[in-house]
């Protein structure tokens, strides 16, 4: 991708090129990198509207700071698209989330200007401080950290665990709050309230500016001077505005807010803080999706684009059908739960910042007062959903799986051991594509397998999941927690009536002689059209889909390993603690005797790439089945 012969950015391949640029250039470095990203992403989708929020910022802090001996944390990384096209990485950026390609989120072994692998929100601080307690007991007086952080990210506990402990320490870092009042959907919470409040103090501002001067002509000196200096802008924030900053408070010096896209003034500031001993924060006011009208103007639906687009129009370019799709899983939970709602008015709805991306913003439009978004805070989502339950209330708690990892000790501690009928949704279960290691969900089976009360189940096509999310409120359920996959389902017949599933009973699909498949949710469908290639070829095989992966069907497993010696399990997770596992637990403890292979994600981090494509890495594709079975039967 080449811009025209007057292009600086062409000219600027790491932050050594961008520092050899006018200061006075920097506003058409500013453009030209927007630009640069529009293009990008119009012709390879991925998120959007939070790196171009941050593009004068991004320019400003790398041509500041001298990365990568100081250290930026982008939180979260998907706003780094600006941050890794700076850094050694424009010409490779056209692979960006593809196979084998650039990671979409910083990645410490892609680039030694990723300072820390960040996919999950709000853990900037926490890693900023160690990194910059480190410099301090490396004799590193000259290191620089500083943690980007926004797009929502401040509302999640660990960002106030970091602030608390900073807050004890002398610690010379910067915290830079990219305030776009953001997250995929719109912020929630007193929090965000508070920090539009702040931005709107300019008399604050604009006096504390004064009087910082002042003091420093009285030249207050002395081992408790900077306490001094702080307890007084204290007090002139508390005169002005009746509260204190929740940054000083903290001990921790506020500066701003600033225009966050006035590069000239934020290289200006930034340069000033870097002379500014101990813990700061810089507020910016930023637009998510600025320089691209339709990001602007729908900020939610251009957080991540999803597909190609017309840049000059905004138009998505879908690929073009006359074969009706079936729906997305997340959108058969999003009409499911109103309509069990609608039956039951006990049942209430949360989510961690996800409304749009789970489909509960369904719910919230024809039900507000009974659908919740709690913002990025899995661990209070979970316990929240525990006071309601616990009062009599039916909470569907929807969460990625790969989220409800931050909320563990909240599943035991808070749901599990009181026995609540609290309803997980695990939506994005098994490998979910282009985002990568960080976000795929394929260790909440074995995690939580091991919990005592909890009911697991795992639909294999659309109807299923309905039926799951009814019987997981109908009474006396305990812990239920339901897994599902991202992406579209199976059939575009789903909308049928609700029934109960028998909570621990699978179901044979198929009948076979030769090798019997076992199965949880939705990769049935695939390894059933693995058993019709191996009939075929002469092969007998049979089909078991648990469904249920705690409890798991005794009597179903009984009938597989009386009339089978050998069998393949088959899982979109870990196969250490899965459902194979499982599977050969069962075997050991009934002294069964069979051979047993586990299909599955293996013993690793798996990279990015699409779902076919890191499903045959894992050797879980219809390819990969269909070989496992032949070899063994052979």
């Amino acid at each position: 991708m080449k811009h025209n012969g007057n292009s600086i950015l062409n000219k600027v391949n790491n932050p050594d090129d961008l520092k050899k640029v006018n200061e006075k250039d920097l506003p058409q470095v500013c453009q030209e990198l927007r630009d640069y990203i529009i293009d990008a992403v119009s012709c390879n989708p991925g998120h959007f509207g939070a790196s171009l929020g941050v593009v004068e910022l991004t320019v400003a802090l790398h041509y500041v700071f001298n990365t990568p001996f100081d250290k930026i944390i982008w939180d979260v990384g998907h706003q780094a698209y600006g941050h890794k096209i700076l850094t050694n990485r424009k010409e490779k950026f056209h692979t960006n989330r593809k196979y084998k390609g650039l990671s979409g989120f910083p990645n410490i072994t892609e680039s030694k200007y990723d300072a820390f692998g960040v996919g999950h929100s709000s853990t900037s601080i926490s890693a900023a401080l160690g990194m910059a307690i480190a410099a301090q007991k490396n004799n590193e007086k000259d290191k620089q950290v500083v943690a980007v952080i926004g797009d929502g990210s401040m509302t999640a506990g660990q960002a106030f665990e970091g602030l608390n402990n900073l807050s004890i320490s002398k610690t010379n870092m910067l915290i830079v709050l990219n305030d776009n009042n953001m997250a995929i959907d719109p912020n929630v919470g007193g929090l965000s309230d508070y920090l539009v409040d702040i931005s709107t103090s300019h008399t604050y501002n604009k006096l504390r500016t004064e009087i910082i001067k002042g003091l420093e002509k009285l030249k207050i000196t002395g081992p408790n001077a900077r306490d001094k200096i702080v307890s007084i802008n204290n007090s002139i924030k508390s005169l002005l505005t009746k509260q204190t900053n929740i940054f000083e408070g903290l001990n921790i010096r506020y500066f701003g807010p600033v225009d966050g896209h006035d590069i000239n003034h934020l290289v200006k500031v930034l340069n000033d803080l870097k002379d500014i001993p101990g813990p700061k924060v810089l507020h910016c006011i930023t637009k998510k999706g600025k320089g691209f009208k339709f990001a602007e103007e729908d900020q939610t639906a251009w957080h991540a684009t999803g597909a190609k687009f017309n840049k000059e129009t905004g138009e998505k370019i879908a690929p073009s059908s006359n074969t009706p799709k079936p729906p997305k899983y997340q959108d058969v939970f999003g009409h499911s739960i109103v309509e069990l709602a609608e039956k039951n008015e006990k049942i209430v709805g949360i989510t961690p910042a996800m409304p749009s991306g789970c489909s509960l913003n369904i719910m919230m439009e024809k039900m507000p007062d009974r659908a919740f978004d709690v913002g990025i805070a899995e661990q209070h989502a979970v316990t929240f959903s525990a006071g309601l339950a616990i009062s009599g209330l039916v909470p569907f708690c929807n969460i990625y799986s790969s989220f409800m990892q931050r909320a563990y000790d909240q599943v035991i501690h808070d749901v599990a051991i009181q026995n609540l009928n609290v309803v997980f949704c695990l939506d994005r279960g098994g490998l979910v594509g282009a985002d990568g290691a960080t976000h795929h969900g394929v260790f909440d089976m074995a995690f939580f397998r091991v919990i005592p009360n909890l009911t697991i189940a795992s639909p294999r096509n659309e109807e299923e999941l309905r039926n799951l999310m009814y019987t997981a409120q109908l009474p006396d359920m305990g812990p239920f927690v339901i897994r599902y996959p991202r992406g579209i389902g199976t059939t575009t017949e789903w909308r049928t009536p609700f029934k109960e599933v028998q909570v621990g009973k699978g179901e044979k699909l198929l009948d076979g002689s030769d090798i019997a498949f076992i199965t949880v949710g939705p990769i049935a469908n695939k390894t059933m059209q693995v058993c019709q290639a191996l009939k075929k070829e002469g092969f007998s095989a049979a089909l078991y889909d648990l469904r249920y992966i705690k409890p798991l069907d005794e009597e179903l497993l009984h009938e597989v390993f009386k009339s089978h010696k050998k069998v393949i399990t088959i899982e979109d997770g870990t196969i250490i603690g899965g459902i194979g596992s499982a599977v050969i637990e069962f075997m050991v403890e009934n002294n069964y005797q069979a051979s047993v292979k586990k299909l599955g994600v293996p013993d690793r981090f798996v990279d990015h790439g699409t779902q076919t494509e890191l499903q045959h890495e894992c050797g879980f594709d219809k390819q990969g089945i269909y070989e496992a079975a032949v070899n063994m039967i052979q």
